[in-house]
Order: C-alpha cells, then sequence, then structure tokens
C-alpha cells in the first residue's frame, strides 16, 4: 500500500525499482559466491561481449565517471578476470581486455544474470515490455540533452 504513493512519480518508481533490483541480483552473487558484485558483472560482461573497450567507452556505456569504472577495472584485474593494454598510440590510454578467467566467470554468471531478469519480468508480455522500453528511452531523451554528465 505505502509504494502506491509513488505510483506516479517516475523518478521514485524507478528508484525504488532499481534498489530491489540491486538487492536480488547481489543477494543471489552472494549466494552463488561468484565473488564479485553485480556492478562488477555488468563491466566484466561489457569487456567479454565486445572482446575489448577502453576506459572512456565503459564510462559512456555505463555513465559511470572514469574514478568508478578505474575503481571496478583495477578490482577486476586484482581478481585475474581482465587486463589493461597499452593502446597503440603509445599514450597513457588502455585497451580493457578479458581474460581467459574473466570469459570463464562470465559464462558461469550469465545464467543466473538471465534467471533474475526473468524473475524481475515475470508475468510481462514482450509487447508489454518493448513498451516499457521505448518509454524509458523517450524518458532518456527528453532529459540527456538537458544535462551535462562528467564522465
Amino acid at each position: 500500500m505505502q509504494r502506491s504513493v509513488l505510483r506516479k512519480r517516475i523518478r521514485a518508481r524507478l528508484a525504488t525499482t532499481e534498489i530491489v533490483m540491486r538487492a536480488l541480483s547481489n543477494k543471489i552473487f552472494a549466494e552463488k559466491g561468484f565473488g564479485i558484485s553485480p556492478e562488477q558483472y555488468t563491466i566484466l560482461s561489457l569487456i567479454v561481449d565486445n572482446k575489448e573497450l577502453y576506459q572512456r567507452q565503459l564510462s559512456e556505456i555505463t555513465l559511470k565517471d572514469r574514478a568508478n569504472i578505474s575503481r571496478i577495472i583495477n578490482i577486476l584485474e586484482e581478481k585475474g578476470l581482465v587486463t589493461r593494454q597499452a593502446d597503440s598510440n603509445g599514450r597513457h590510454i588502455f585497451k580493457i581486455i578479458p581474460t581467459k578467467e574473466g570469459i570463464e566467470l562470465n559464462n558461469i554468471i550469465f545464467p543466473e544474470a538471465k534467471r533474475i531478469r526473468q524473475i524481475a519480468t515475470e508475468g510481462i508480455s514482450n509487447e508489454e515490455m518493448e513498451i516499457c522500453l521505448n518509454t524509458l528511452d523517450k524518458i532518456f531523451c527528453n532529459v540527456e540533452n538537458k544535462v551535462s554528465l562528467q564522465i
């Protein structure tokens, strides 16, 4: 009943949905003993899916600031899941590349990440999901060009 107060408040609904999604993901990741957080998995999976990414690209994709991305990459590198490879330009730009261990862990976690999505979307038709995603895209576009994010 108390959540019904927020029903028409988009920002609050998005925030509370993110909170419960994060809690579910953290719970499942802890139960499974993956050794990384869902946030770290998101970055790892992006790197694995793309074979290599620059830190700046990860910031742009996730809208996380460079310091946050750098912290996550440092953790993944310490765990042996990714490596930094110097860019051919010779500057202090590094490609982030998954290691064999990173690819293997990604493959282990992926089914659980898929299961979390299935839990979250239970009872939602493909058409409803498409409408939801399109609506969120429109909200994002409406707001994105009104702000300047420091990434």
